[in-house]
């Protein structure tokens, strides 16, 4: 979100803009950096405790994929891009997966910043070397930064208040911001995608000038522990480890990339994809079908052993998970909050979960569903004030209705949820003619096209449909291949869509890419429904400038409160823990990451051993 600053704010950017990097000069190099201000590891440790050290290197890891590709550049938002291409490429710092938003010294050594977070400067590794054996320079983090913010709108609204990005020290990179007192944007810079700049600006084999605002089918080249060895466009691509990787033996990654090479093998059927796994073709599956976790894993690879069954709550400890079906507000028929809510009423979660999913799944009722950040009960202490204080811009019933989605449960509930949702579009203006849902005052049909990216969501939407159906509403399913789904919602071309949004235990910038008003009509955004509303974008600016972890916590729950009443979208389902599946010569540390699954970076292949 473009935050348009005060006036004397503008003046402290400007003096940022033109100072020295010698104002930071008072912060210390630090070897990691923490949004929540614990470190967990000492400068010089020797390994993250979740590692195995004396993992095998060696076998070849056969995973699948649903879609295709047609792209090999990693910072475009368009095109499909192949999956695994971050195998290729290092950021400045790696995450610690048994810390909550911590991260540890990669290809930059060490970070600085000064206490009012104005601007940041990371020293790079002195011995970070690109795949051709040439060193890594801030030039090529300053060319990958700018590079980002202009070729892919996502990155351009991430990175929205760092203002410049310029080489302040034979190793040091100076990231100034354009505001203050913002936690998050130094943790986030080092999250960036480093690219070679020698490389992008050369030329390939065949001549031709490489050209990093296209799409490209060249192999690319990165500072990774992986190099792409081969690949067949839309099929299938190969990764195979460097042997000659810098950072090979470095703390954070000791214990990691054991696997010799890494398959990925495309499908355009979910149904294909299974039975290739089945079928041994495939090492590795992550299971997001209740119904068919279990019944279609008695195959006789299961019951031997051959294939093991795990069900994993790490990765979603530290998750806040909001699936939904998401109306477009774009389009005015979905304006009328009664409309929006009606659609929630047609939603049956218990027969769907009894009859598809084997109770295995919990209904949504947060946009941080499943932790400490979710809202519940009434608004009490901190973030009531915070309420308190938009009284008149926020939904009344934050202070006097906690939110609950409908029940059904049997016919009778079913049916009064039905008639709730037949009432609520009567009082937005709509009527019955004979069985079909009209615009009292023009007669035109109410329809409502849900856009699907593959058939293995239609089993779940399809009753969705019938009981909009029973209401009157012209609902039909369009389900479309990866390409086409990807076009049609970066530019916002649907009724609407079935989509997932998974939020970390700090929120901060990318909550205004999700709800804010700068967002609403960005080309890529995820602001997926259309929001654009002035309470939500002040409640958006508190938790981006949080000063205390009690006052994000109480800003991100007045934040979900708000979102919900308004009912921007339908909450789907979810389940509280990870099901994979994969075969026995696959193994991982005893003891996995306590917020994830290491997966695949520190497990490993026991034929290797």
């Amino acid at each position: 979100m473009i935050i348009r600053p005060a006036p004397f704010m503008l003046a402290l950017a400007a003096l940022l803009i033109c100072a020295p990097a010698s104002l930071a000069q008072d912060a210390d190099w630090r070897h990691a950096m923490s949004m929540t201000g614990e470190i967990k590891y000492p400068e010089g440790f020797a390994h993250f405790d979740y590692a195995n050290p004396d993992a095998p290197k060696g076998g070849t890891l056969r995973l699948a994929e649903e879609g295709t590709f047609d792209s090999l550049n990693p910072i475009l938002a368009k095109g499909e891009l192949a999956v695994g291409l971050s195998l290729v490429f290092d950021t400045l710092m790696k995450s610690s997966e048994d810390e909550v938003s911590t991260s540890y010294g990669l290809i930059a050594e060490s970070v600085r910043y000064p206490a009012d977070y104005s601007q940041a400067t990371f020293r790079l590794h002195p011995e970070a070397k690109w795949a051709d054996g040439e060193p890594v320079t801030p030039e090529d983090v300053v060319f990958s930064f700018t590079m980002a913010k202009e070729h892919n709108p996502l990155q351009a609204n991430y990175y929205a208040h760092v203002v410049s990005a310029e080489k302040s020290g034979e190793r040091e990179v100076t990231f100034r911001f354009d505001e203050v007192n913002n936690r998050e944007l130094p943790q986030i810079l080092g999250q960036i995608l480093v690219l070679p700049k020698h490389w992008w600006e050369g030329t390939s084999k065949d001549g031709k000038a490489r050209d990093i605002s296209r799409t490209t089918l060249e192999p690319v080249m990165g500072s990774g522990p992986y190099r792409i060895a081969s690949f067949t466009p839309g099929s299938s691509i190969r990764y195979e480890l460097r042997e000659d990787y810098w950072a090979r033996d470095l703390n954070v990654n000791v214990g990691h990339h054991n696997f010799g090479a890494i398959d990925y093998a495309y499908f355009t059927d979910a149904s294909v994809e299974f039975e290739a796994f089945r079928a041994g073709r495939v090492d590795y599956r992550q299971e997001n079908s209740a119904s068919k976790w279990a019944t279609a894993y008695d195959f006789p690879a299961v019951e031997s052993g051959e294939v093991v069954l795990e069900e994993i709550e790490n990765p979603l400890r530290a998750v806040g998970i909001m699936q939904a079906m998401v109306p477009n507000l774009r389009r005015d028929k979905f304006k009328d909050i009664r409309v929006r809510k009606a659609l929630n009423y047609a939603f049956d979660f218990e027969d769907l979960n009894r009859n598809l999913a084997f109770d295995a799944f919990e209904r949504i009722d947060s946009y941080f569903w499943g932790t400490e950040l979710a809202s519940s009960g009434l608004p009490e202490g901190r973030e009531k004030e915070i309420l308190e204080g938009m009284k008149d811009r926020v939904p009344p019933e934050v202070f006097t209705t906690p939110y609950t989605n409908p029940v059904s449960g049997d016919a009778q509930k079913a049916r009064a949820n039905l008639r709730q949702a037949l009432t609520l579009f009567e009082e937005a203006g709509y009527e019955l003619r004979g069985t079909q849902l009209v615009n009292a005052q023009t007669g035109e049909p109410f329809e409502l096209e849900i856009l699907l990216s593959s058939p293995s969501f239609e089993r779940s939407v399809l009753p969705y449909v019938a009981n909009l159906k029973k209401i009157g509403v012209d609902a039909r399913i369009r389900t479309v291949d990866a390409s086409q789904y990807t076009n049609r919602v970066r530019s916002f071309d649907y009724d609407m869509i079935w989509s997932v949004w998974a939020q970390t235990l700090n929120p901060g910038n990318e909550q205004a890419g999700y709800w804010g008003s700068s967002s609403v009509d960005r080309e890529g955004s995820r602001n997926y429904a259309g929001i654009s509303d002035p309470a939500i974008d002040e409640l958006v600016r508190m938790v981006i400038f949080a000063e205390t972890r009690e006052e994000q916590v109480a800003a991100t729950k007045a934040l979900d409160r708000v979102l919900l009443a308004h009912h921007y979208v339908v909450p789907l389902f979810y389940s509280k823990a990870f099901k994979i599946a994969h075969r026995r010569t696959l193994t991982h540390p005893e003891e996995l990451p306590y917020y994830g699954l290491g997966f695949p970076e520190i497990w490993w292949m026991k034929s290797a051993e």
